[in-house]
């Protein structure tokens, strides 16, 4: 009551109608301003190809009218001569606002850099757009952290001493939470080393998806049956990883076998066909043909070539033509493809 009855005694009334219109003028200044500025820039932004337009409408869209608010009677407050202990708080409030303010600003840049950054780059390098996940997140824990900060330093806090405080407490915690650390270092490994990128197809285990989202604790693929699977980053960068997305070429070995019954100058044929029929394909570079084996019921030869896309569907598409052109030829030189069988010899005494 006497903080309020000493605001009264500060000013006569004409004091504090101007100061009331100071601050309904200002507040209505800014949001007609936010509302007309906002618009043509966002217009602007549209007609042009600039990432700078589109973050500075971004940032600006992210101004609290909370804050234009408190600016507006905070100027009014100035002009009613407060006393010095009023004067004090309304500075803290107003210097808390404002502080705020800028962390909402950097932190909304931050994520608008990070994803225009992204979706720029993702096609070209996807690997520098998972970097740019990682420091974009640690960017916006440097703004706040900066933000809180200035807010205790300007509450009368000792802040060097707090922070001497907090590596002492920083060891107890990081004990504590030792596993969620060890994820989170492992988002920056992944960012630097980059074993891995958004939209690689990879292997881990017996578990296989493509990566659509690396986090600061957890990495997420999407497997080929549609389920989301969810690996630990620590977890993760200790499994054997295979990329498929790192591939310059796919090496196929694969097999076919003929009857018994075939004769050897159709044997000694079939390298050279198989030959024949794998360099006539596009995209597929010819490694070697053998007659490998002996089977049970077959004689097996082996067949190696390169195909030169790593893609999955033309590796499919490559080996689908080859087969059935060996299915053609086959029927052509009436060679034989094997089958089970078996022969039953009948001894009567």
């Amino acid at each position: 009551m006497t903080l309020f009855a000493e605001l009264v005694r500060s000013g006569p009334i004409s004091r504090w109608a101007l100061a009331a219109g100071i601050a309904v003028g200002i507040a209505l200044a800014f949001l007609l301003l936010k509302l007309s500025v906002l618009r043509r820039l966002r217009v602007r932004a549209e007609r042009t190809s600039n990432i700078a337009d589109d973050l500075l409408v971004g940032t600006l869209e992210r101004t609290t009218v909370f804050s234009g608010v408190i600016g507006a009677l905070y100027a009014g407050w100035l002009v009613l001569n407060p006393p010095e202990d009023a004067a004090r708080i309304a500075d803290a409030v107003a210097l808390l606002v404002l502080v705020v303010q800028l962390a909402i600003w950097g932190n909304r840049f931050v994520s608008l850099w990070t994803g225009l950054s992204i979706k720029r780059r993702f096609r070209d390098d996807a690997a520098s757009a998972t970097t740019l996940v990682v420091v974009g997140f640690f960017a916006k824990v440097v703004v706040w952290v900066i933000a809180l900060l200035l807010v205790l330093e300007n509450l009368g806090v000792d802040v060097t001493a707090l922070v001497a405080g907090l590596g002492i407490g920083g060891i107890a915690v990081a004990l504590a939470l030792q596993n969620v650390l060890a994820d989170l270092f492992g988002s920056v490994a992944i960012a630097v080393d980059r074993p891995f990128a958004l939209g690689d197809f990879i292997v881990v285990g017996d578990l296989m998806g493509t990566v659509e989202h690396i986090g600061m604790k957890t990495t997420r693929l999407r497997s080929l049956s549609g389920e989301q699977l969810v690996f630990a980053n620590n977890d993760l960068l200790k499994s054997r990883i295979r990329n498929y997305n790192r591939m310059s070429e796919r090496r196929v070995v694969t097999s076919v076998g003929v009857r018994y019954e075939t004769p050897p100058a159709q044997l000694e044929a079939i390298p050279g066909i198989v030959e024949e029929i794998v360099r006539g394909q596009e995209d597929v570079r010819f490694e070697r043909v053998h007659f490998r084996e002996f089977r049970d019921s077959a004689l097996l030869f082996e067949i190696v070539y390169h195909v030169l896309q790593p893609g999955y569907a033309e590796y499919m598409d490559a080996q689908q033509a080859i087969n059935l052109a060996i299915v053609k030829r086959f029927a052509a030189e009436k060679i034989g493809f094997a089958y089970p069988t078996q022969t039953v010899h009948i001894h009567h005494a």
